[in-house]
């Protein structure tokens, strides 16, 4: 059996499952959500968390409320398998664990990534709000800087990019033009460019979207996930996301990356944290 969410979405065409057995789930990482050769991180946290939905995301456990994954080697287009497993199933929460294997050049399987995560009932939590966290302001979208406007060839021309309709806050691109400020933030509208209205799977992409916050250091080149937690705090409203990524520590060609992800109703739905290696100069 296939699963998918919305057929004509090209988020869910990337996240479609055909289900082998109980626990064993085949599908296809496409050209469209690379970074360079290599897939880009939040899809495969989005993928692990479309399994574990079908694993362990049944008898009211539909949503994820944490993922965290270790990319064990890099991912490339093309098939993959996603193997799952339930480590603990409760009254209101269910943990189980995903590995996405694909084929090597030498033909055995190797394992990209390898996530654990906890499902839940997003609708069922409490509505208490206790939040010193406020959502980044922004000039207007179409006062922003969009992915379109990149030249040819350059970072923001990739096609993962165009993926998104991505609006960033003109006073964090400068590294675009040469002159990053080396604050370490970059922010920014997001929604999808087919018009696929935000979930908490497409939350799971969300947090890792964004270009890497070492371009507002100075630092050219993509920086790869080493390991990266994501928390999803509530179903995201229709329309425009705000995403924030940030960093206070670089270190020993290590970072942290730090996100946050507002929806349209001033809510924080998403938050996440990566430790990522400095591009190779």
């Amino acid at each position: 059996m296939t699963t998918r969410l919305h057929a004509d979405s090209e988020l869910d065409q990337a996240l479609a499952l055909t289900r082998q057995d109980h626990a064993i789930f085949e599908g296809r990482l496409g050209e469209g959500w690379t970074i360079g050769h290599a897939v880009n991180g939040g899809v495969l946290l989005a993928l692990a968390g479309r399994a574990l939905q079908e694993t362990i995301g049944t008898e009211g456990h539909p949503d994820p409320l944490v993922v965290s994954a270790y990319y064990l080697s890099a991912a490339v287009p093309g098939p993959a398998t996603v193997v799952t497993a339930e480590v603990r199933s409760g009254r209101t929460m269910a943990t189980g664990q995903a590995s996405i294997v694909q084929p090597g050049d030498d033909g055995r399987a190797v394992e990209r990534v390898r996530a654990l995560a906890t499902f839940g009932d997003l609708d069922g939590l409490p509505d208490d709000v206790r939040t010193s966290a406020e959502p980044p302001q922004l000039p207007a979208p179409d006062a922003c800087v969009s992915a379109d406007m990149a030249p040819k060839g350059s970072a923001g021309d990739l096609p993962f990019l165009h993926r998104f309709d991505m609006r960033l806050d003109p006073d964090t691109v400068g590294w675009a033009m040469g002159a990053p400020s080396h604050r370490g933030v970059i922010q920014g509208w997001l929604r999808m460019a087919d018009g696929r209205e935000p979930d908490p799977l497409m939350l799971l992409l969300a947090v890792d979207t964004l270009p890497p916050v070492t371009f507002d250091l100075g630092l050219a080149g993509w920086a790869p996930t080493l390991e990266l937690t994501a928390h999803v705090r509530a179903k995201p409203a229709p329309g425009w996301l705000r995403v924030r990524v940030s960093t206070r520590n670089f270190a020993g060609g290590l970072l942290e990356e730090d996100a946050e992800v507002w929806d349209s109703e001033d809510r924080l739905v998403a938050q996440s944290r990566q430790l990522a290696r400095a591009p190779k100069g």
